[in-house]
């Protein structure tokens, strides 16, 4: 059982190196879960030679007004060997075996901490004891209970004090052991009140009375150390400590501990209770109390530390990987995160991701409602015809056909198509750029490296723009090929204006009578319409092979090339990760590592058992 002990003692130091100790975090926190005993009492109550009797060592600072102004984390390790040391967590594998060097420690850290102001900080000092004297054991001092704040402290620190003791004693895990002097009114003390608030039942606390020997003759502690005058679960101890005499001259812990057993034995009102008295039974009832709560809490830590575990690990996934140091390193890193944002894009184009579907919706829609509005029978009114006609004539009227008519007729009315070609393209533009803003979101990568970001993000944008570019020409292109040459076989198809032998059916008079010109114009229109129609159709062609088709093949081609001629520097500067991302990643590695060996101790010590 002297394992589970030394587990929480070492999960304990684990925390406190992580600067989990239990204070509002925004990281989980072991420290809490761990079941331990924290010593409250007032001032002047007999606390600290409470510890010492129980240690057998003089090794906490002594003085007026508050000493303690941090909480102690005190283990206690059994040895078989005889020699007795000290070690603290912050002086690594430096021993201490003068106790009076391990006071003087004490109070200096306090101050490294606190500074020479008198405030109290809530960050424990772990010292840890080594002795054949002892019996494992945890103990957790905490600052003396006070009621008024002496010179040189702030008028919270009663409060301040008060909160750090509640902090620690309100949690389910935490044995508090309350310290009350005997030669003091019970109702008064310090300790057992704000235990009462926080363990109104008293299933997790332990009373000691100090001073029994100090009380006021004809009186005693009978009915308290009884449990009549306050019950509690757990039966009530009686301690005799030193007194100030006997520390001023260095009186040995263990005649002090002899003195008190045959104060217990000898005096007529707790000779029946001898038994059950005194600094070592309370060691040893301490003891073996952590030890089976511990035993009892195994299932719920386990069960505590899997769940953290997968959260911590969740966590880090999301934050992504720490950049790597080396040129190639960081290089393939970008890479791969520009992979991720390009599959992205990707998948939006092809309809894992939604968006892809607009680019149709242009083509199907948009495109032929653009067409349909040019009107062509407006742009071949009688008036415009007559016009265009008599014009291509120039001085001398047309002989068979108005060959010149005809061209301008239809080119000017195809000339206008350019607009819903231009138009189509811009749309699908503005869907690539939406698509890559989106992507841009969904890539988890980047959200890490705000530069990256916005460098690849830019890159796309260009990207899209000269596809934009080639797409504009190319779909324009269309448009002119359609202008330059006519289909002939059209108008072969069409009725002829004369007879066999090829002479005109009407005289070159009548060519400009409203039935001609009427029928010119819905030739030109028939053949727009066809023309309309096969644009339809190879618009959309030019503009998915120019943009779509490109943007899926090459969108950042051009940023690949350039980041090969980058420098570490630059490619530093492009995963510039936020300071903050990078100290949260570090701390929730560091506390994944606490609980992983958390874990592989407990369950060591759970197969064991």
């Amino acid at each position: 059982m002297e394992n589970l002990i030394s587990l929480v003692n070492k999960l304990q130091r684990a925390c406190t190196a992580l600067g989990d100790h239990g204070e509002e975090s925004a990281l989980p926190t072991l420290w809490d879960s761990l079941p331990a005993i924290a010593v409250v009492g007032g001032q002047s109550s007999g606390k600290s030679s409470v510890l010492e009797s129980v240690v057998g060592k003089d090794f906490l600072p002594r003085g007026s007004g508050i000493v303690t102004r941090r909480p102690l984390v005190l283990q206690l390790h059994r040895t078989d060997e005889g020699r007795e040391y000290a070690e603290f967590l912050h002086l690594p594998r430096k021993p201490f075996t003068d106790f009076a060097l391990v006071r003087k420690e004490i109070a200096d850290e306090t101050d490294r901490e606190t500074g020479r102001s008198k405030q109290i900080s809530p960050v424990p000092i772990h010292l840890s004891i080594y002795s054949p004297n002892v019996v494992n054991l945890t103990l957790i001092d905490l600052p003396g209970l006070t009621k008024v704040a002496v010179e040189g402290q702030p008028d919270s620190i009663v409060q301040d004090i008060e909160n750090m003791v509640r902090s620690f004693i309100e949690k389910p895990n935490c044995i508090i052991l309350a310290i009350s002097p005997a030669n003091q009114d019970l109702a008064t003390s310090d300790a057992i009140k704000i235990s009462r608030e926080v363990d109104p039942k008293g299933e997790r606390t332990f009373g000691v009375l100090t001073k029994i020997d100090l009380m006021d003759k004809g009186t005693d502690a009978v009915d308290i150390l009884e449990g009549k005058s306050y019950r509690l679960q757990y039966p009530w101890i009686g301690v005799v400590n030193r007194s100030q005499a006997d520390i001023n001259k260095n009186v040995d812990m263990i005649a002090a501990r002899r003195r008190e057993r045959e104060y217990f034995s000898t005096t007529p009102e707790y000779k029946h209770l001898a038994h059950r008295m005194g600094s070592e039974h309370l060691a040893k009832m301490l003891s073996k109390h952590l030890e089976s709560v511990i035993k009892s809490r195994i299932p719920s830590l386990q069960s505590l530390i899997s769940k953290t575990i997968h959260e911590l690990e969740t966590e880090l996934s999301r934050l992504g990987k720490p950049v790597a140091a080396d040129a190639g390193g960081k290089l393939y890193m970008i890479m791969e995160i520009c992979r991720i944002f390009e599959q992205n894009f990707k998948e939006h184009l092809d309809g894992v991701r939604s968006g892809g579907n607009k680019v149709y919706s242009v083509f199907d829609n948009q495109l032929p409602v653009a067409l349909k509005r040019l009107q062509f029978d407006r742009q071949l009114s009688m008036e415009n015809v007559r016009k265009l006609i008599t014009e291509a004539d120039g001085y001398q009227p047309h002989l068979i056909a108005p060959e010149q008519g005809y061209r301008r007729l239809i080119e000017s009315s195809l000339v206008s198509i350019r607009g819903p070609a231009e138009a189509a393209v811009d749309a699908v533009h503005s869907i690539l750029k939406d698509l890559v803003h989106k992507a841009v979101n969904e890539t988890s990568e980047l959200k890490q490296y705000p530069t990256l970001r916005v460098e690849v993000g830019n890159a796309a944008y260009e990207s899209l723009e000269r596809m934009r570019e080639e797409s504009k020409k190319a779909t324009l292109k269309l448009v002119d090929m359609e202008c330059s040459y006519l289909t002939v076989d059209f108008f072969r198809k069409l009725p002829q204006d004369v007879e066999k032998g090829g002479n005109p059916t009407h005289s070159i008079f009548d060519r400009y009578n409203d039935s001609y010109l009427r029928r010119i114009g819905s030739t030109v229109l028939s053949y727009v319409n066809m023309v309309c129609a096969t644009l339809r159709n190879s618009i959309p062609k030019s503009i998915v092979y120019c943009q779509v088709r490109e943007a899926k093949r090459s969108l950042l081609d051009h940023f690949f090339a350039e980041l090969g001629a980058k420098e570490v520097k630059q490619l530093s500067s492009l995963l510039d990760e936020d300071p903050a991302v990078m100290e949260r990643r570090l701390s929730l590695a560091k506390r994944l590592e606490l609980y992983r060996s958390a874990q592989a101790e407990i369950d060591s010590v759970a197969w064991s058992k």
